[in-house]
């Protein structure tokens, strides 16, 4: 039934694409002899959602080894073919970028699918029944797609505001920050959702057990995305310069701000999974909207006056918002409670971030001094919670559990 959903979506993108694609081209490239190329961007959207509906299948199965599999598939595949068709074939050859990693991805994941148990076959459904399965989904679905446009049109806005304002330097500032803060956290984040979502909808209706689960997930992604999160404040100005150039030093500031601001986009991610597992649609599109508000607007506002540095302190600032309603939302609707484990990293990690911000900003040398060290400590702390969760089972958590009994601080596995 998702596939079926997928296809009709798919199918209509594509041909809505193909039918639209000169004045697509001419929007978008200014010139609308690259038409056919804007129009074959519509299979690969078909493809997409194709491969998708088979990905969701592995995911919700928690086949998440075959999960990775699919993607590290398609991203080579993908990249093989696009390198050498761009070789072949110039900048006409980019199109095949778009085209072969969907697809790569659709006969990987057919090909675990096949491999899975054998399952009763699915009872023929009316039209009707059809629409009720599809119905929620649709609405879920629209949330997503009007959330995701906020935060694109949010994004766009503010860099033509900063080009505006400040020049194209300044907007390759913030582009430089805004792409290393994204690309860390999500991926981090994608990585621990493979597994905590499908986990997630299965007791969401078990108030006790979701509380635990996102309790739980909370505590992993402090413990491990917190130390990394630490360490990048501290040693901001060195990652820009190694990834950018020293020319983009205005960049590690804004790193800066924007990386606390993480801290609690991270403290919020594992609650903000209990509206979507509920599908509170709505709930949903609000949730989102509050950080895109609260950035947007102290930007619009203080850009003139602030300059620069707005751009991250507004990221923090909308993340800060962005916690609280996420927290007084799921403590509504679903009703979550903080557990003390939870607190105490949560308000750990903010302490330190806090404070190697303020020290890195008043004196940086030392703070790229400081910031190794808080992050090894800390980083020791969440490694021992981690492998308290997971148990010893393994060499590698055999060792570490002996390891820190050397140390004088034994584990005890909550297992």
């Amino acid at each position: 039934m998702l596939l079926a959903a997928h296809l009709v979506q798919g199918a209509l993108a594509m041909v809505a694409v193909w039918l639209l694609r000169y004045p697509l081209a001419e929007w978008l490239t200014g010139d609308d002899a690259l038409a056919t190329e804007v129009g074959l961007v519509g299979i690969a959207i078909l493809l997409m959602l194709l491969a998708t509906a088979h990905t969701a299948l592995l995911q919700g199965l928690r086949r998440i080894g075959d999960l990775g599999r699919v993607t590290v598939f398609g991203v080579i595949v993908g990249t093989l073919i696009g390198l050498l068709a761009v070789w072949q074939q110039g900048q006409s050859g980019l199109i095949w970028f778009l085209l072969v990693q969907p697809l790569a991805n659709l006969i990987a994941a057919r090909y675990f699918i096949r491999r899975l148990p054998e399952r009763e076959a699915a009872p023929s459904l009316r039209l009707a029944d059809i629409w009720a399965v599809w119905k929620p989904m649709a609405r879920l679905g629209t949330a997503f797609m009007l959330g995701g446009l906020a935060t694109t049109a949010t994004l766009l806005l503010v860099r033509s505001l900063v080009t505006q304002e400040l020049g194209l330097e300044a907007a390759g500032h913030f582009a430089a920050a805004w792409g290393i803060t994204m690309t860390y956290v999500g991926f981090l984040l994608g990585a621990m959702g493979a597994d905590y979502y499908p986990r997630l909808t299965e007791v969401i209706h078990d108030r006790q057990a979701a509380n635990a689960l996102m309790n739980d997930q909370a505590q992993l992604g402090l413990a491990i995305g917190g130390p990394v999160l630490l360490l990048l404040i501290g040693l901001a100005p060195w990652v820009i310069t190694l990834l950018y150039a020293r020319d983009f030093g205005p960049a590690a500031t804004l790193l800066q701000w924007q990386t606390v601001g993480n801290v609690f986009k991270l403290a919020s991610w594992a609650m903000s999974f209990a509206i979507v597992a509920a599908a509170h649609a709505k709930i949903y599109f609000f949730m989102e909207l509050s950080f895109n508000v609260v950035f947007l607007a102290l930007i619009w506002w203080l850009l003139p006056v602030v300059g620069l540095e707005i751009t991250g302190i507004a990221f923090m600032l909308g993340y800060i918002t962005y916690f609280f309603t996420v927290y007084l939302l799921v403590r509504r609707v679903r009703g979550f409670r903080w557990q003390r484990l939870s607190l105490q990293l949560f308000g750990l990690q903010v302490l330190l971030a806090a404070s190697l911000l303020v020290l890195a900003i008043l004196a940086p040398v030392m703070a790229m001094g400081v910031s190794p060290v808080i992050a090894v400590m800390t980083g020791l702390v969440g490694l021992r919670i981690v492998l308290r969760k997971i148990g010893p089972e393994g060499r590698l958590a055999e060792k570490c559990y002996q390891a820190y009994a050397r140390l004088g601080w034994p584990i005890r596995s909550e297992g």
